[in-house]
C-alpha cells in the first residue's frame, strides 16, 4: 500500500487538563488517536502514522502526559486513568473533531479502554495492542501484584515507590531502555531456562535480568537515541506514576465493574509477549466483554513492542479493520 513520508509530519501542543499534550499529525479523513504505553512516546508509531494516513485517515500519535513535550503534572494522583481519559477526549476536541477511534499498545490499550468505556460520545471504536480488555473486577490490583511476585518482586510492585525504579533507570537510561526493549522483544527476549525480566530478586534491580549487547532487530540505534534522549530529558517520574495509580483507578472505576466494552473493537497481540499469555482468560472472555469485536490475532513470532517488531502486519490489520468501521458513531456507542 502507499507510504506518506514521514517528513509530512506536523508537530502540535494542544490544551488539555493536564497543560498541553504534545501530537504529531498525519494526513486527513476521520481522526484516529495512537496512544503509547512504557516506556516510549509518539515515536512508537512512527511506521503508522504515514500508512493510515495513506490509507485515508488523520492520524494523531500523542505523547501520553509525564511522557516527551506534554505536561508533567508533580501530584503523582494526577496520572489516575481518567485525568488521561480527559487528555484524550481534549485532544479530540482541540483537533476540530468530535469523534475519533482510539487505538492503544501497552499502557496506552488500558487508556483507549478506558476512553470507549468512560466517553462512548466521543470514541467511536478501540484498538487494543499487547494488553487484552479485562473490565474492572476483583481484589486491588496491588494485592494480586504483591501475590504474583511470591518469593521475588513483580516489576510493578517495584514500580510503586517514587524514586526507587527511577534511581535505577536515571543513572543509565540509554543502557535501561536496551535492556528492557531487548528483554520483551521476541528475537532477543531470554529463553525459558533463564530468570523472567517481569520479576527481580527482592533488594535486586530489572537491569540484573536484561539481555545485554544486543539490541532487537526492529530498534536501530537511532530509534534508542530518540527514545533516550526524551526520557533523559524529562526523567521518568511522570511515566512511573501511572503505575502507582493502580489502586485509584480500581476504585474510581467502581461504577463500571464488569462493564463490556460495545464500541467497534480489535485486538492485536503477540505469541510471546507475556501480556497475551498472561491475560488469556481475558481473550476467551472476549465474547461478552467486547461485544463489538471484529477481529482478534496473535502473531507468531512477536513479542511485547508489537507494532515495531511487525509494522506490516500490523499495518494491514489495522487498516483492513479502519475500512470496516461505520463512518459515523453507531447509536449503541
Amino acid at each position: 500500500m502507499p507510504q506518506t513520508p514521514m517528513t509530512d509530519l506536523t508537530h502540535r501542543l494542544v490544551p488539555s487538563p493536564a497543560g498541553r499534550i504534545h501530537l504529531v499529525e498525519q494526513g486527513t479523513g476521520p481522526l484516529v488517536l495512537l496512544v503509547h504505553g512504557f516506556p516510549e512516546s509518539w515515536y512508537s508509531w512512527r511506521h503508522q502514522l504515514p500508512v493510515l494516513a495513506a490509507a485515508g485517515y488523520r492520524v494523531a500519535a500523542v505523547d501520553v502526559r509525564g511522557y516527551g513535550r506534554s505536561s508533567k503534572p508533580e501530584a503523582v494522583d494526577a496520572y489516575r486513568m481518567s485525568e488521561l481519559v480527559s487528555d484524550n477526549a481534549a485532544v479530540v476536541e482541540a483537533l476540530g473533531e468530535e469523534s475519533a477511534v482510539v487505538i492503544g499498545h501497552d499502557w496506552g490499550a488500558n487508556i483507549a479502554a478506558a476512553s470507549a468505556l468512560l466517553r462512548p460520545d466521543v470514541f467511536r471504536a478501540v484498538g487494543l495492542l499487547s494488553v487484552p480488555y479485562a473490565p474492572r473486577g476483583g481484589p486491588r490490583p496491588s494485592e494480586i501484584f504483591t501475590q504474583m511476585g511470591g518469593e521475588e518482586e513483580f516489576y510493578v510492585s517495584y514500580f510503586q515507590e517514587p524514586g526507587r525504579a527511577e534511581a535505577e533507570i536515571e543513572s543509565d537510561v540509554r543502557g535501561w531502555l536496551a535492556g528492557i526493549y531487548a528483554a520483551l522483544s521476541a528475537d532477543t527476549m531470554p529463553g525459558p531456562d533463564l530468570p523472567d525480566p517481569h520479576f527481580l530478586a527482592r533488594g535486586g534491580t530489572l537491569r540484573e535480568r536484561f539481555p545485554a549487547g544486543r539490541l532487537p532487530g526492529w530498534l536501530s540505534e537511532r530509534d534508542l537515541d530518540v527514545y533516550a534522549g526524551e526520557f533523559e530529558r524529562t526523567g521518568m517520574r511522570g511515566a512511573l506514576s501511572r503505575y502507582r495509580n493502580m489502586d485509584r483507578d480500581w476504585e474510581d472505576m467502581a461504577a463500571f465493574d464488569g462493564a463490556p466494552i460495545t464500541q467497534p473493537s480489535l485486538f492485536i497481540g503477540g505469541a510471546q509477549d507475556a501480556s497475551t499469555t498472561w491475560m488469556g482468560d481475558a481473550i476467551k472472555a472476549y465474547p461478552s466483554t467486547l461485544p463489538g469485536l471484529v477481529g482478534s490475532h496473535i502473531l507468531e513470532d512477536c513479542g511485547h513492542w508489537i507494532q515495531q517488531e511487525h509494522p506490516e502486519e500490523i499495518n494491514r490489520l489495522l487498516v483492513d479493520w479502519l475500512v470496516s468501521l461505520p463512518a459515523r458513531p453507531s447509536s449503541a456507542a
